[in-house]
């Protein structure tokens, strides 16, 4: 039997974890499988020969941040269509990143068309264009959603669509603590990019201070990702004052934290999911540079930024965004459900419903049945 090659592309931290677990999944079902690409640390380390670890250089975050590495970025995206043309997987993966993997689909398209192009945790176009639902569906031959919603959206453009779940779902069901909350500590989860914790982690930080100045006992557990932004992360907190023997920063443990803290302060993105998956009662953070901001307000069409607000389709979570994210706000806003047991309940019951949408464990070996099928219809 000829040993099949897939050649992925996953430019975040998220993608590089679930990309790992798919690998991982096709790896059991099909121990040949070959893997070319480019991702984080853990596809390479599955991958290994030529498979490119980027994450560095390719996890930026807004539209500013993307312009200043534009040459980076052209670059690496005419080294992949060269390293695609040349190795002639049977075919390619694209795991969410839209702003690259979008466009390198679209050239894949014209230049090899025979070509499977594959597309796993889709791009949040339903968010902000939905007119590129079509587009996409002349470009795309298969996308695996995470959202039972986003299948009902391209399965109407003529995109063939699986709904395979959450793969949070189940990398987080293996880190799950017995145990009780302790109902003084407030986690502080400021995102896992150096520039969303600039924005965002000082505006937490007083928050933290005007709830200290109103219930004393309180403490903090701030969640980092890794050693280099526990250390930035250390850097903020020295001139906000928060007294040092009421918070604690902790590496690589956001899991643990959130079934350790009474309430959370989350900035936007996977964890506001992972919050409700631990069931963690908390509030959503935003920041990010004005002209990123602006550029969002111009595209994005949905009311809500946090997912739980988005499955819900109302705003569950309280939401602190840009100019709206004032430090009094947010203590007000968790200090109630600190207090008021039955808003804690309220929320956690919201969780429930919308968890329970987004499937069980599974995800990862769904999505890899697919792929191999897809393959296996050439």
């Amino acid at each position: 039997m000829k040993q099949r090659a897939l050649y992925f592309v996953a430019g975040e931290a998220s993608g590089d974890t679930h990309g790992a677990a798919l690998m991982s999944a096709l790896r059991a079902l099909d121990p040949q499988v070959r893997f070319l690409g480019r991702g984080g640390p853990r596809m390479q380390q599955l991958a290994g020969g030529r498979f490119l670890d980027w994450s560095e250089s390719s996890s930026v975050l807004g539209l500013w941040e993307v312009l200043k590495q534009y040459r980076y970025f052209r670059q690496e995206f005419a080294a992949a269509l060269e390293q695609i043309r040349t190795d002639k997987p049977d075919a390619v993966v694209l795991i969410d990143y839209p702003g690259f993997n979008l466009r390198l689909a679209r050239a894949l398209r014209a230049q090899l068309p025979g070509l499977k192009i594959i597309y796993y945790i889709s791009p949040q176009v339903w968010a902000w264009n939905r007119r590129r639902i079509p587009k996409m569906a002349r470009y795309l031959d298969l996308m695996l959603c995470i959202f039972p919603f986003e299948a009902e959206l391209y399965n109407r453009s003529g995109l063939r669509t699986v709904f395979v779940g959450h793969p949070m779902i189940e990398a987080l069901s293996a880190r799950r603590l017995a145990g009780e909350r302790d109902e003084n500590l407030v986690g502080l989860f400021p995102g896992s990019r150096s520039r969303e914790i600039r924005k965002i982690l000082p505006v937490m930080l007083d928050a933290a201070n005007i709830l200290i100045s109103r219930k004393p006992g309180t403490r903090f557990e701030i969640a980092a990702a890794s050693p280099a932004l526990a250390r930035e992360i250390e850097a903020l907190a020295g001139p906000s004052n928060l007294p040092r023997e009421q918070f604690c920063i902790t590496i690589g443990e956001a899991a643990a934290a959130m079934q350790r803290a009474a309430v959370g302060i989350v900035a936007s993105g996977t964890a506001t999911l992972e919050a409700a998956s631990f069931r963690l009662p908390f509030v959503l953070v935003y920041r990010v540079a004005w002209l990123t901001y602006l550029a969002a307000r111009a595209v994005v069409k949905v009311k809500h930024l946090g997912m739980p607000n988005v499955l819900a389709g109302r705003e569950i979570v309280p939401e602190f965004i840009q100019h709206r994210a004032k430090p009094k706000a947010i203590a007000d806003s968790v200090l109630q459900l600190m207090d008021d047991k039955d808003a804690r309940i309220r929320l956690l019951s919201e969780f429930e419903a919308i968890m329970s949408k987004l499937g069980g464990a599974g995800a990862s070996i769904t999505a890899a049945q697919a792929i191999l099928g897809e393959i296996g219809s050439r």
